[in-house]
């Protein structure tokens, strides 16, 4: 099993991973740690493989993940549930979100990506923590800013926060159109240095961790940690979607990061 760890959130009362592809059981284009169950792949062999990553975290440690939707929305996180649970007491409860925050040890929040970036957040201090799916429109959109937020409603301090942002597409393979790039232009035209020229003409490849960094910078987290680890590049070791579409794939396997109190 592939389990990358950071240096900036790792303490004795937080645990944490980036998960790769290995150590699980799922075959196919779902070889083998296939944590989405939102994939195609059996339902059995998701269910097994985020037991087993819950498992490596710790005993006792309940993994969630919610309906991610590329959008801004952070989930305070109180208790875990099951994965496509709609409780009885409660049925306007639908966990979808693309950030989630606690405060509770025990739950490990869960981020499910095959080329975006995912980002775990911990205040070591005060004993709260977050975890982000970051692609290109949530990030734009403000998703960094509303987890800081939910976590600083828990009792976090901004200047103690520890970010770290796991395997996502690197600038080499991730090339995008003009109209992409204009989107980041209207927003701040300082965001033209996260893209260069690609080989096409009117394309470019956009930088989207470096873009992350500058966004939790911006934000002001003081400690900021990236580990470089390109999802379209290292097939043995990451999925990626846009590898995976290039291919034509039919559908794609989805990694999970994931951090967690302990109980």
């Amino acid at each position: 099993m592939l389990v990358l760890r950071a240096t900036n959130i790792a303490t004795s009362a937080v645990r944490h991973g980036f998960f790769g592809r290995t150590g699980g059981i799922s075959t196919g284009i779902y070889d083998s740690l296939n944590c989405g169950p939102g994939s195609g792949d059996a339902r059995e062999a998701v269910v097994e493989n985020r037991r087993r990553v819950a498992a490596a975290l710790g005993p006792d440690i309940a993994l969630v993940t919610a309906g991610q939707i590329h959008g801004t929305q952070t989930i305070t996180v109180a208790r875990a549930w099951a994965i496509g649970e709609t409780p009885a007491d409660d049925p306007t409860f639908i966990p979808l979100g693309d950030a989630m925050a606690t405060a509770t040890p025990g739950i490990a929040l869960g981020i499910l990506t095959a080329d975006c970036a995912p980002v775990l957040f911990a205040d070591a201090h005060t004993g709260v923590i977050g975890a982000a799916h970051a692609g290109w429109k949530g990030v734009l959109g403000g998703v960094i800013e509303s987890v800081l937020d939910a976590m600083e409603k828990l009792g976090a301090n901004r200047s103690h926060i520890a970010a770290t942002i796991g395997p996502c597409i690197g600038q080499r393979n991730y090339e995008v159109g003009a109209e992409f790039r204009d989107r980041f232009a209207v927003a701040d035209s300082a965001n033209a240095r996260f893209f260069i020229d690609s080989d096409r003409a009117d394309h470019f490849r956009f930088d989207l961790e470096a873009y992350v960094v500058h966004r939790l910078g911006a934000a002001g987290v003081p400690q900021i940690e990236a580990l470089h680890a390109c999802t379209y590049a290292r097939e043995a070791d990451f999925f990626s979607f846009r590898r995976n579409t290039h291919r034509k794939q039919p559908n794609y396997g989805r990694q999970i990061s994931a951090i967690a109190l302990l109980p």
